[in-house]
């Protein structure tokens, strides 16, 4: 993984130009779609303006969320700062259900009307353009994320991609209302991108809430972290582990045993060659290791979990 070779400052520097070039896109689409909507007066294309002008304010809190997540541990934040994504995220997802709820509001609205939208070619040609620097900020953000791990520029980027499908409904539904004669499409493509926006919205917040209630991490990451752990000879079990994730950083802490004639040095230098193995495997990630005499039961803690640790679940 090439994010396990550039240091926190690259990540940083990485990260921040990819959140300004989502806020440059944002601004020109913004503009164009503006324009395109006051000429079309089409309820889709008021759908996709609600969009960017969200992608505007969504990016711009990225960057300042990506800023703040940068900023390393102190006296007062020892774990660092990396649910300021998380709380980035929540905010636009505020934002992002509201824009959902008066876009339904105005396609109901004009439900059954008589309204219908004027000059289609203005939104279909802004549509196509607004693809075209989606499909550029796309492919340039997910080189960063291969680089970084970004959570935050992850789910810009996802919110990117979900553009694709809305500049083309309004696409197909200008084109169905003007130029094949089919009423209602444009305000029924308004309450479709309504109801995406929603959906995005719901997704984006139960990501956000997993990392700031500390969701362990997948089951897969789990096992595979101890199959890597129990490669070492001297180490003859683990238990109570625990891990969770704060931005790009991950953490995980874990009872291991050891012969109970060990040295406390010996089993410290275990330990190390235990945390160096890791290192290859989850770069960057900070373990913390609770060493246990083999046969050693805490109070209320049942003396199989070491031998199942394994299975996880």
């Amino acid at each position: 993984m090439n994010a396990a070779w550039i240091s926190l400052e690259q990540r940083a520097k990485m990260t921040l130009r990819a959140a300004l070039a989502s806020v440059g896109v944002a601004a020109i689409l913004l503009a164009l779609k503006a324009l395109a909507s006051w000429q079309t007066g089409s309820v889709a294309m008021l759908g996709s303006l609600a969009d960017t002008a969200l992608d505007l304010v969504a990016s711009l809190v990225t960057v300042m969320g990506v800023r703040w997540a940068a900023v390393p541990a102190d006296r007062e934040h020892r774990f660092g700062h990396g649910k300021a994504e998380a709380l980035a995220a929540l905010f636009q997802v505020t934002l992002i259900g509201f824009a959902a709820l008066g876009l339904a509001w105005e396609s109901v609205h004009r439900l059954g009307g008589e309204h219908e939208p004027q000059s289609p070619e203005a939104g279909i040609a802004v549509s196509v353009v607004a693809i075209v620097l989606s499909l550029a900020l796309v492919i340039y953000q997910k080189r960063v994320i291969a680089r970084t791990g970004s959570l935050a520029i992850g789910a810009d980027n996802l919110h990117y991609q979900s553009d694709f499908f809305l500049n083309g409904a309004v696409i197909v539904a200008l084109v169905l209302d003007q130029y094949l004669g089919v009423g209602g499409a444009d305000t029924l493509f308004g309450l479709g991108i309504a109801g995406w926006l929603a959906w995005n919205a719901w997704s984006s917040a139960s990501d956000a809430l997993d990392h700031l209630m500390d969701k362990e991490w997948s089951v897969k990451d789990r096992q595979h972290f101890l199959e890597v752990a129990s490669r070492h000879p001297q180490l003859h079990g683990i238990h109570d582990m625990r891990t969770r994730s704060s931005g790009t950083h991950r953490f995980v802490q874990f009872h291991a045993t050891f012969d109970p004639n060990m040295s406390i040095k010996d089993a410290h230098v275990v330990m190390d060659e235990i945390e160096a193995e890791l290192m290859k495997e989850f770069p960057g990630v900070e373990i913390l290791i609770h060493p246990d005499p083999v046969g050693h039961v805490e109070p209320g803690n049942d003396p199989l979990r070491g031998m199942e640790a394994r299975k996880l679940l």
